[in-house]
Order: structure tokens, then sequence, then C-alpha cells
């Protein structure tokens, strides 16, 4: 333990990798204990850490690192031994990697060494590899390993190889491939990760995966990477498997991905390992939803219930322990004058929270006399629904004329729109008005918290006197999107009105399946909503739906 203590106190000097007395010094105490040593240096040439067992097992935690990016090295490096007389392991290299450290230096050390005046051994060093990373550019972008390793060197050619003008030479070369990669600086570089377990099919898999790569996109994101993998269950702690993680962390930094998105949602405990070990943010795909409303949100109303759900998925998810870090519950190390930081956190969003729920009640009421005010002008009400970019917002500027914002984005729409249309009935002649209202488009696995946020927006649906379910047939998921609505339907509290099925975006979709639609369901429209085709058949059938 003193001579691990004293290396603390060795200074190197600042242009070389090693010296040969470090490195003897080194592998003497190796040899005397039987167990591989890692230490560590800063560009100074100071010992920072010091750790017995492999690169692997003595890694410095990634939030730790100074100095960390993709662009950059992190500015430390490790000099390991290993007791036998081999390359560094793939595990050891992987750990590199993960830190992003300016180099890797092994001494591997044969036979017991020497015994010395006063006993104990000297460390005999048989050779040195030498490991730094690489730029990931030309032959290794694809798939292949990111770092390079010399062959066995000795001590006098490792102590004269010039170890600034190396890792200046390699930031260099990262800074371009990371300028080159960065498209735009204010885009988060996203990782996706999609678990499949034993209770999913493959097409509903892979459907979902690209339904995030869309909410990526639509919230602002680049998608770099797209990472699978297939359990029984979900890990409790990572989701995923350990090596999994691990294989995560080092695609974050050879790719320069800033966040990792997940494709399900994850519980704080969850997010904060790893995050802790892959050293980038990482969000679930409520969190992805819950963004893009906040940017899609125009009125009071839609800001109100936006900031609702985000600060109900927020107060579960306070960083710190929960109970154990409140001075308010009692017990040993809780007493104290005040309370902590998360405490105040917690009573902040907790005052917010019900001060919202009170608006978005009386925003509940208001919008409740203006339906009671409809309903006593004896005018039939439809409300357009349907999974989210089916083109909804398009059928109703198409219909009645309107305005209403438009995008091939997901969840282009938020804010309920209601506007008037006139359609002449077949038999009498006479002209009828109805209200069409376009509201905010669903989802599968639609986040508890936007339903409750919602509630307003979505009595909408239950309270209008029929619907319109608008299905974007070109769509590779139709079906299962068809059944994601109805889910949600069924789950209103009040039951809705009858319901016509639109089948939308016609001009793009091929023949064989506008023929299984059409035998599916027999009584549906088909239309184009912005090719305006099939909406006078469709106003036809309005009129026969509400009367």
């Amino acid at each position: 333990m003193k001579q691990l203590q004293r290396l603390y106190h060795e200074r190197l000097p600042i242009d070389t990798l090693t010296t040969p007395e470090f490195a003897q010094r080194l592998a003497a105490i190796s040899t005397e204990i039987h167990q591989p040593v890692c230490t560590y240096l800063n560009r100074r040439g100071q010992i920072i850490r010091v750790g017995i067992g492999t690169p692997r097992q003595t890694q410095i935690p990634l939030l730790e690192l100074p100095r960390y990016g993709s662009e950059r090295l992190c500015g430390i490096r490790c000099i390991a031994t290993e007791l036998k007389s081999a390359p560094p392991k793939e595990s050891s290299l992987t750990a590199m990697a993960l830190q992003r450290l300016d180099a890797l230096v092994l001494l591997t050390l044969t036979g017991s060494g020497m015994i010395r005046k006063g006993g104990g051994a000297t460390g005999y060093i048989e050779s040195v590899y030498l490991a730094h990373l690489l730029p990931q550019t030309g032959e290794n972008v694809n798939g292949e390993t990111p770092w390079t390793v010399s062959p066995p060197l000795s001590l006098d050619a490792l102590s004269k190889q010039d170890f600034i003008a190396l890792v200046e030479g390699l930031e260099a070369e990262f800074q371009r491939e990371f300028t080159a990669k960065q498209v735009d600086i204010d885009h988060d570089r996203v990782l996706l990760v999609g678990l499949m377990t034993d209770d999913m099919d493959d097409r509903g898999f892979e459907d979902g995966l690209s339904e995030l790569e869309r909410l990526v996109d639509t919230a602002g994101g680049d998608v770099l990477q797209v990472t699978r993998q297939k359990r029984s269950h979900p890990h409790p702690q990572t989701v995923i498997g350990s090596g999994k993680v691990e294989e995560i962390a080092l695609q974050v930094q050879t790719s320069g991905a800033n966040l990792v998105v997940f494709n399900r949602d994850l519980s704080p405990a969850q997010i904060r390992n790893l995050e802790n070990q892959i050293g980038v943010r990482v969000v679930d795909r409520t969190e992805v939803i819950l963004d893009i409303f906040a940017q899609r949100a125009r009125s009071r109303a839609g800001k109100l219930q936006v900031e609702l759900a985000q600060l109900e998925y927020t107060l579960p998810r306070l960083t710190g322990r929960g109970q154990a870090m409140s001075r308010l519950g009692g017990g040993i190390g809780t007493r104290g004058p005040g309370e902590t930081k998360l405490e105040t956190e917690r009573r902040t969003i907790q005052k917010r929270l019900s001060r919202l729920q009170q608006e978005v009640d009386q925003l509940q009421a208001h919008r409740s006399r203006l339906r009671k005010q409809r309903q006593k002008q004896e005018v039939p009400s439809v409300a357009i629904v349907g999974y989210t970019n089916a083109g909804k917002s398009t059928l109703i500027n198409a219909l009645t004329d309107a305005e209403v914002y438009t995008a091939d984005q997901l969840f282009a729409t938020l804010d309920p729109t209601t506007r008037r249309l006139i359609v002449a009935d077949p038999e009498t002649g006479d002209s009828r008005a109805l209200l069409l209202t376009d509201t905010v488009g669903f989802i599968h696995e639609l986040p508890p918290s936007l339903v409750d946020a919602f509630r307003a927006t979505l009595e909408e649906v239950t309270e209008a006197d029929a619907l319109l379910h608008v299905v974007d047939l070109s769509h590779p998921a139709w079906e299962g999107q068809i059944r994601s609505v109805l889910k949600i339907l069924s789950e209103m509290p009040i039951e809705t009105g009858p319901a016509l099925m639109v089948f939308n975006k016609l001009d793009r979709v091929e023949s064989e399946t506008l023929a299984i639609a059409k035998e599916k369901y027999p009584n549906a429209v088909f239309i184009s909503a912005a090719g305006r085709v099939g909406l006078e058949t469709l106003k036809q059938k309005l009129i026969e739906l509400i009367s």
C-alpha cells in the first residue's frame, strides 16, 4: 500500500508517455502483489489515479472525466501492467475508447522477476504496447475498431515517442471529423435504442422504431444510429444488458452522439444509471413526445396543458433519493434547520401543478359552456380523429377552406380548431350546417400524463355527435394505427358517437393495399384530402351519419 501511495508523488516529463524508471517501478509492484496495476496521468505528468486491476476494472466513471467530448481526448493516459505476455485485450481497448484516453501503454511482464536486496521482486518487462484512438474516417468508419495497437516495442523506443505531438495530431483529426459530421450545432445528434421483449412481434417492433425516428426528427434531432437488443424482459437497472450498455457507450463516442433515446419509458433510476455509464443525456419516448408538444403549443390553453404534462412527468424524476433526502421525514441524518434543495423543488412543482390543474379545470368548464351554446343552436358537431399525421388538418382545410396549420410532421396540430361546413342534403335539396373540429392526433401508447393534461381537448371528441376517423392508408402500419386509435377511443370516460372511417392519401396508395382496405372496411370512404378527391362523397356520407 505504501508503494502504491508513493506513486502519487511521481511526476513524469510532459512530452513522454512514460520513463524507463517509472515503468520498472510499476512492474516491480505488480510482480510483487501478483496483480495488474493501472496508473492514470494527466498531461502535466501527474499521477491522478492508481488502481489494482485491468484498465476495464479501474476505468474512471465517464461523468468524472475532464474535457469530455467526441471532438477531443480526455487529457488522461493510462500506463498498465499485464502479467502475461500478450497484446492488450479488447476489454482494455474498449475501456480506452469509452474514456477517450490520450493513450494506453501496456507493460507485459514475464516470470517472477528478480529478487532484490532486502526482499521483494523487481518486475521484468518483456515488451511494451502502445494503443490510441483513431478518427472514424476512411477504412475504419464502418464497424471497424476505432483504435490502433502498435507491435511490441522496447522501453527505449517508447520513451523517445513525442507524446505532445501524438495527442495534438490526434485531436486535430478528431476536430476535423467532428466538424464534418456536425450538420447543425443546434440539433441533437441522437442514438436510438430499441429493446424488443417476448411480448412484441418483429413487425410491431420495427414500426415502433420507425415511428420513434420520426418523432426524434420532428423534435429537431438528427438520428445517427439505431441499436437493437432482444431480451425476455427489460433489465431492472439499465433496461438493456451491461454488455449492450458498454456497446452503446462506445457507439456514442465513435459517432459523436450527444443524446440517447430509448423506445420505452424509463424509470428515474434507470435514467441515472444509464447516464452514469454512457456519459451523455438519456431520454425516453415520452420525453420526446412532450418536447414536440412544447414546441407545437401555440394557444394559451395548449401551453397550459403541455406544462401540466411536463411537470407531472418531471416530479418523480427529480435527481436524488426521494424520501431519503427529505429533512421533513425525520430520522438520523435528516434533522436540522431548513429543507433540502430537492424538497424545495418538490414543493415548488407541486404548488405549480395545483395552480395549473385549477386553470385546466377552468378551461374545461369554458369549453363545456361553448359546446352547450352550439348545442342550443342545434348544429350537429363532428370531431375529426385519427393517428398523428393522418391528414386531419389537411381534410378540414379542404372541406371548409380553413387555414389550419398543416405539415408532414407528427403532432403538427395540438389546439382544437372548429369550422362550419355547409352541405346540401341530397334528398331535400336544403343546405345543412355542421361543425367540424380538428383534434390532436393520437399515437401508439399515448403517455398517460398527456391524456390527463389534454382531457379538456379530448372532450371535444366525447361531446361530438359523430366522429370522422381519418386513416393514412399510405402508411405501412395503417392497420396498427387503426387499432391504436380505437383503443384510445374505447378508454374515453364517455362513449363516443357513431364513427365514419375515412381512408386518406389515396394518391399514394398501391392498388393491392386499396383492395385489402375496401374488403375489410366496405362502408369506409376513400379520399385524397390534398388532391381534393372523393370530398363530395364524404360530404354526403356526413349527412347520413348525423341524420
